[in-house]
């Protein structure tokens, strides 16, 4: 009898210690380190009902990311929901593609050309299913103005009801210089009139290149990346300076009043200098094509970026994707600071 009375005491000590190991919370680390992923340029991600979506450029492909933790993006699944058309205008060289959430329906908008760079136009597809990971995406066609000239790195914002597409393009038919234009658009995948150039290079910071190098493209002005950041009664057009095979490629910044007829010659004016760019104490050259997002309790806002590790890295499969926190200005303009070496711990964004 005692025996059997110690087997059950036994038994119940199992069990117990058993359900404290089950009930025992997971420990998560408080920190992250960059880069969030081993290899992708030009990040985007867009948060949406507890998600972030997140996606860059494969060059052969449009692969979307789904996580509640951005900052744990290697460990989130992954999707290719879309291999562009084996011949055509709209068949390689797969670049920046872009999610938004407009009127209820998901649109991925990206770049790509004929497999040749004259070619470039930008395009975009659409997904009525509530998760863009699910569902069928439905070509839309090019989006275009009536010039119907180069264009990659395309982008929409909205400000006062109205919709806006803004992108990089060529003011002609040569490869000469990278402008960034704006225009209306009368819905997602239809540009409404005319477009109107906000910016083209003219510091020295906006035009570095190496013309020594035979590989190089042939030009040296570029603006290209831009991306629309909201701040109070502002708009920030961020975008990228420079050719991205230099290690000087880095972001500069419009500004605009939010209340202003952004069509208008003269609403947006350019600072003088850039707002982020390589650290070579840091270890990191060539930052830039950023977007942005706030942490997941919406208390903190964080720039996202890819960079090189070291010099001389040029725009191929070193890229890797990077985030860090920014602050504001006493002015309201946006304080990107330095970019942060790989490897430093950095806290998770508030609420992950």
């Amino acid at each position: 009898m005692k025996t059997y009375f110690l087997r059950l005491l036994l038994s119940a000590m199992l069990l117990a210690g058993s359900a404290h190991a089950q009930q025992a919370p997971v420990a998560t680390p408080a920190t992250f380190t960059n880069p969030l992923l081993p290899a992708g340029a030009d990040p985007w991600s867009i948060y949406h009902e507890g998600y972030y979506y997140y996606t860059h450029t494969t060059g052969r492909n449009i692969t979307l990311w789904k996580t509640k933790s951005l900052s744990q993006l290697k460990t989130a699944p992954s999707k290719v929901v879309w291999t562009p058309p084996a011949t055509g205008p709209n068949s390689r060289d797969i670049w920046a593609p872009e999610l938004h959430h407009i009127g209820g329906k998901w649109y991925l908008y990206y770049a790509a050309d004929a497999a040749t760079n004259q070619t470039h136009r930008l395009w975009v597809l659409e997904n009525s299913s509530p998760d863009p990971m699910q569902g069928t995406w439905v070509d839309k066609g090019q989006v275009r103005d009536i010039t119907n000239k180069w264009a990659i790195d395309g982008s929409v914002f909205e400000n006062n009801g109205q919709l806006y597409f803004v992108w990089s393009g060529w003011e002609g038919d040569d490869n000469g210089r990278q402008d960034i234009y704006l225009a209306r658009l009368k819905n997602p995948w239809t540009v409404d009139g005319p477009r109107l150039k906000v910016s083209t290079p003219v510091y020295a910071w906006e035009r570095n290149g190496d013309l020594n190098n035979p590989q190089d493209p042939p030009h040296v002005d570029v603006n290209e990346g831009p991306e629309v950041l909201r701040h109070g009664n502002k708009l920030f057009l961020i975008y990228s300076a420079s050719g991205c095979w230099t290690d000087f490629y880095a972001l500069g910044m419009l500004t605009a009043s939010a209340d202003s007829d952004l069509l208008q010659p003269g609403s947006w004016a350019k600072s003088p200098t850039p707002v982020f760019q390589q650290d070579p104490a840091n270890k990191v050259y060539a930052p830039g094509h950023n977007s942005f997002f706030k942490s997941p309790d919406g208390t903190q806002d964080w720039i996202l970026y890819h960079a090189n590790d070291e010099p001389g890295q040029g725009c191929g499969q070193f890229r890797t994707p990077r985030a860090q926190p920014f602050t504001w200005n006493p002015d309201g303009t946006p304080n990107f600071g330095k970019p942060i070496p790989i490897g430093q711990s950095l806290a998770r964004p508030s609420g992950e």
